[in-house]
């Protein structure tokens, strides 16, 4: 019977479909808590996180958590822990609670109860609640008093309370101080107290007296026990309290390093190497040239691998700081001192060797950061030094499967890509290295050796043709088995490859690549290669892939999303076949080429779902068609020269009209219209890049590049033919000198440069329009359509996910109903707001402010037409909010004098930590009716009421005259 009971709560409950709205949700849980079984009411409390991360909107927040109080006054001790447990799961949804008194209030009663544990639960709750309750004086005293409790359990809740409170709270935190340190000092304190008693003093650092006499305390204390476990705790604390006060890190730095030098005890040793990796994190800006060295003599001695370790991984996080340039430069002041005889690169170049594999990473590591960071001349033995100690660790690597050893390989590999980007020269015997080691290493070390030499290939182009030999004998001999890591090896090799070949893949190459598919391959790894195809602008490679995907997908949104895919890989194909000077075959490959492109975009909107409307996707293959039917309109533009030439009378008309362009004819205006467009495509794009803030920088990048494509354009024209006295090119000129991070990207900054040096060279030369420069613009076309174009990767994946969800208030029940609103009073529009992450927050970019922009317009008028000064016809309201725990509120005043309905439009857009816009949505819009109010319309009625006999008397007079 129990069990039916159970069953039916739960089917009513229904928690998590969709149709069920946010009371009705809450309506259900209410119903569980109500319940007399304690198995239900415990159910129902420990699903509201879930209900809070659902619907995280404050009105239903604050419900809940009145209902959970409620719980926590009349429950028993378990509801209460599982009270907490809500509580604690949910601490940023804590300061949403608007009726934090009436909250505060059921908790508190509970304070006063019989049962130590109910209180103790209570001091927790308490604890919990510090965030929004920082100053209340009851809880301050309540927390004082339970720590001279003589029942542990409550005791032990008092410790945790008074944590919370002395983070949140100066007075707490300077009132509460002088007792912590009499229970530390006092003997009937028992030791295990004193333990939990003095992570405490960590907090105790809002100001810098309080900073002072809390490090004066630990300093005794660290003297006064020397046991390993107090001294231990004591560090640590005394650490914790350094990195936020701040001004005594360095003389942390040094108390740590003497502990680590003169203790015997390995355990304090260890966290002492602990923290000095914590404070190294935290403020490498704070380590001397004399903390380092002690550092280096401390490794250089001891004998204990696993403390060598530890020290060593310090050294590693410093010499990737400007610590480590610090180090260099006070060292070079010094005579006959250099990088070289340093006891940080001896030391390195000790352990670069080392039998531990972990010692040798960090070893190679530090050497990589020093080689990287000073660019001193005579660094070539320190450079050899680098690239020998990684090739053997590559070597000592590759032949292990363990997960320490791959662990220890990343760090190899990492330090090799680096090495490769911070001296170019030493790329070419890196890539050497990797593709020997390749043939003898296992699946697991090929897959991540693979990911480097790509990575190391992006940046510079050191894969030859004549490495694609060794490439293809490998890919030839792998894939015996379709386990895992056969498959990811399979991607991972073909990445490569195709980075390898810069150019179109020969057939041989695509027969070797489709025939190891066959044999051994899923579809999700075929995906995965015409994907990587598509990026690197293998576009005939990708076309055949997808096709032979097409029939082996379940789902109709799937099936689009292919042949979507494949479409556009057969238009980018369309496109190779261009030839310079040859205009005619370019105007045939860009229309077989839109051919394709519209057949796509039909596919891909049928591929849409409301979940995933691959907006992105969409909105820049639109853009590629529009920019292909531009290039094709200037073409046919720049042909109109020979086909349409000017009339012979146009010399006259364009010294009749002063405007000497005329004498050209109808291209004038042509060309005009065609920059016009390139600057509108700019624009788009632009827009395109502002709405794509979840995207990663190689696809921001690609669009950019887009982008710059049209201005380029729309800058040849103006040049060239319409105002070639006051162009100029000093603004463009340095697009070459940025780093470029991908083979498309140097390829399109090689075209740019060629185009702007013809359009320079023919600046001013001849009078336009001549054949010259429509010749100019038609080559400058086709060159930027000759580089394959790169589908990035956020076309296919979206690594980080974030949207914003707005709530208005007032709100009518029916969106297409109005609100009704008084002319002769202000709307007060309450915005409110929460961010809502994927599973990776933060891994681009992230939301520094919010900004809300409010508009209103008159839809439609009612009434009489009154004079009204223009500054009340329209609202335009702008203001930048900043989210806490993912949410944000704000209000605008609004005024609507003027009678009718109003529309209005509140949009939201994004300011990331570097300062940039990005137009992210969303778009929310409701109706407002502005009446008249009852005043202005009794006194517009009885002037009326009194007008009327006035009016009938005139009719009268009017006839009695006739």
């Amino acid at each position: 019977m129990a069990s039916n009971s159970t069953k039916s709560f739960l089917a009513d409950a229904g928690y998590g479909e969709q149709e069920l709205d946010a009371n009705s949700a809450l309506m259900e849980l209410d119903k569980g808590l109500r319940s007399g079984k304690l198995g239900e009411q415990c159910e129902a409390v420990v699903r509201f996180p879930r209900l809070f991360q659902k619907y995280p909107f404050p009105i239903l927040i604050n419900s809940a958590f009145l209902k959970l109080a409620d719980v926590f006054r009349v429950g028993n001790n378990f509801l209460r822990l599982c009270v907490l447990k809500v509580t604690q799961q949910s601490e940023k949804h804590l300061e949403k609670i608007l009726n934090v008194d009436e909250f505060v209030k059921r908790i508190f009663s509970v304070i006063h109860s019989n049962d130590p544990v109910a209180r103790a639960i209570t001091l927790r709750m308490l604890g919990s609640l510090a965030s929004i309750i920082p100053e209340r004086k009851n809880a301050h005293h309540s927390i004082r008093q339970s720590l001279d409790s003589h029942d542990n359990v409550e005791v032990e809740a008092a410790v945790f309370a008074a944590a919370n409170f002395s983070a949140q709270s100066k007075d707490f935190a300077v009132g509460i101080c002088n007792k912590i340190s009499e229970m530390i000092q006092g003997l009937a304190t028992p030791v295990d107290l004193k333990l939990k008693l003095i992570p405490i003093l960590q907090h105790m650092h809002h100001d810098a007296i309080l900073a002072s006499s809390a490090r004066q305390l630990l300093q005794q204390l660290v003297t006064s026990y020397p046991s390993t476990k107090m001294v231990i705790v004591s560090l640590h604390t005394f650490t914790l309290l350094a990195a936020s006060s701040l001004v005594d890190t360095p003389k942390q730095i040094q108390l740590l390093l003497q502990y680590l030098k003169n203790d015997p005890r390995k355990a304090v040793k260890r966290l002492a190497i602990q923290d000095l990796k914590l404070l190294a994190n935290k403020t490498p800006h704070t380590w001397s040239r004399e903390n380092i060295q002690a550092l280096c003599e401390c490794a250089l001695q001891t004998p204990y691998d696993s403390l060598k370790l530890g020290m060593l991984s310090v050294l590693s996080t410093l010499s990737g700081t400007i610590a480590i340039k610090h180090y260099f430069s006070i060292a070079s002041g010094n005579v006959g001192s250099s990088p070289r005889s340093s006891d940080l690169v001896q030391l390195a170049q000790e352990c670069c060797y080392h039998n531990n594999r972990g010692i040798a990473a960090h070893g190679v590591r530090v050497l990589t950061n020093i080689t990287v960071s000073c660019q001193e001349k005579d660094l070539l033995a320190l450079e050899q030094d680098a690239v020998f100690g990684l090739e053997s660790l590559l070597v000592l690597c590759s032949q292990d499967d363990s997960p320490g050893a791959q662990a220890t390989l990343k760090i190899a590999l990492n330090c090799m890509v680096k090495l490769a980007k911070g001296r170019p020269h030493l790329s070419q015997s890196v890539v050497e290295t990797l593709l020997t080691q390749l043939h003898s290493a296992q699946d697991a070390a090929r897959i991540l050796m693979c990911h480097c030499l790509a990575a190391i290939a992006m940046q510079l182009p050191v894969l030859g043709d004549g490495m694609l030999g060794d490439l293809m004998e490998l890919y030839k001999v792998i894939g015996r088995s379709a386990t895992d890591k056969q498959q990811e090896l399979l991607v991972s090799l073909a990445t490569v490859i195709f980075v390898a070949s810069q150019k179109a893949l020969s057939a041989e190459v695509k027969a070797v690549i489709k025939q190891q598919l066959e044999s051994v391959s899923n579809g999700w790894t075929v995906y995965r290669i015409a994907r990587q195809a598509s990026r690197m602008g293998n576009h005939d490679m990708a076309r055949e892939l997808y096709q032979s995907l097409l029939t082996q997908v379940a789902s109709e949104h799937f099936y689009f999303w292919l042949n979507s895919l494949k479409e556009f890989s057969h238009a980018e194909q369309c496109l190779t076949g261009l030839q310079e000077e040859n205009y005619s075959s370019a105007l045939s490959c860009i229309a077989e080429s839109l051919k394709f492109y519209h057949k796509g975009i039909a596919s891909l909107t049928a591929a849409s779902t409301p979940l995933n409307p691959l907006s992105f996707q969409c909105e820049f293959v639109k853009l590629r068609i529009d920019l292909l039917q531009a290039f094709s309109q200037l073409i046919c533009t720049c042909n109109s020269l020979k086909t349409s030439p000017p009339p012979a009378i146009a010399t006259t008309i364009a010294m009749t009209l002063g405007n000497d362009l005329q004498r050209c004819g109808r291209i004038s205006n042509q060309m005009k219209q065609s920059m016009e467009e390139f600057r509108s495509l700019a624009s788009r794009y632009g827009d395109l890049y502002q709405a794509s803030f979840d995207a990663d920088s190689a696809t921001l990048r690609n669009v950019e590049l887009q982008q710059q494509s049209c201005l380029l354009i729309s800058h040849a024209i103006e040049a060239l033919i319409l105002d070639p006295e006051s162009a100029s090119f000093q603004e463009y000129g340095s697009t070459g000198a940025a780093h470029a991070d991908s083979e498309y990207e140097r390829r399109m900054m090689s075209v740019y440069n060629h185009v702007l040096e013809e359009v320079e060279s023919l600046n001013r030369k001849y009078t336009p329009v001549s054949y010259m420069h429509t010749a100019c613009l038609c080559n400058a076309i086709i060159s930027l359509l000759k580089v394959p174009l790169s589908f990035q990767r956020y076309f296919f994946q979206k690594l980080q996910s974030t949207s914003i969800k707005l709530a208005l208030s007032p709100s009518p029940r029916n969106p297409a109903e109005p609100i009704a609103v008084q002319n002769n009073q202000q709307l007060a529009l309450k915005v409110e707001g929460v961010v809502q992450h994927g599973s990776k927050p933060g891994l681009f970019r992230k939301i520094q402010s919010v900004c809300l922009n409010v508009s209103s317009t008159l839809q439609s008028k009612s009434g009489q037409d009154y004079k009204i000064p223009i500054d009340n016809m329209t609202n335009e309201m702008e203001q930048r909010v900043e989210p806490h725990n993912d949410y944000f509120s704000t209000q605008f005043l609004l005024n609507f004098a003027i009678l009718g309905t109003h529309n209005i439009t509140v949009e939201s857009s994004v300011k990331d930590a570097n300062g940039i816009v990005w137009k992210t949505g969303p778009r929310t819009t409701i109706f407002v009716k502005s009446l008249e109010d009852p005043y202005s319309q009794q006194i517009r009625l009885q002037q009326q009421q009194a007008q009327q006999p006035l009016q009938q008397q005139q009719q009268r007079n009017a006839y009695s005259r006739f």
